[in-house]
């Protein structure tokens, strides 16, 4: 069994006992987070479809830790003019077990 979340402004596909990322989920570690928007559910082939959403039907989710992804480096330059501007950000994210789906 599946379902398609959107957690964070992303689309996500989960399975329980699976893990996944989200954005940064202003919740405490051991706590449980249920996402009520689920889009697509996959019951055993019986595909169900949400007009946006499916409802009635939520995913459970853990929160393990918080933390940051790695550093990507943000370099913007003018060609021949010597301007330079070196930037590096590192995205908070959120780290989450799927516990149950229904």
């Amino acid at each position: 069994m599946y379902a398609i979340i959107n957690a964070g402004g992303k689309q996500h596909k989960v399975e329980v006992g699976k893990y996944f990322k989200s954005e940064k989920i202003d919740a405490e570690v051991g706590s449980k987070v249920e996402f009520d928007c689920l889009l697509v559910g996959d019951d055993n082939g019986k595909v169900t479809t949400g007009t946006p959403i499916v409802k009635g039907v939520k995913a459970v989710a853990e929160v393990l830790e918080h933390g940051k992804d790695d550093k990507i480096v943000v370099f913007k330059y003018k060609a021949k003019k010597n301007e330079r501007k070196k930037q590096g950000h590192r995205q908070p994210y959120t780290k989450l077990k799927i516990v149950s789906i229904g």
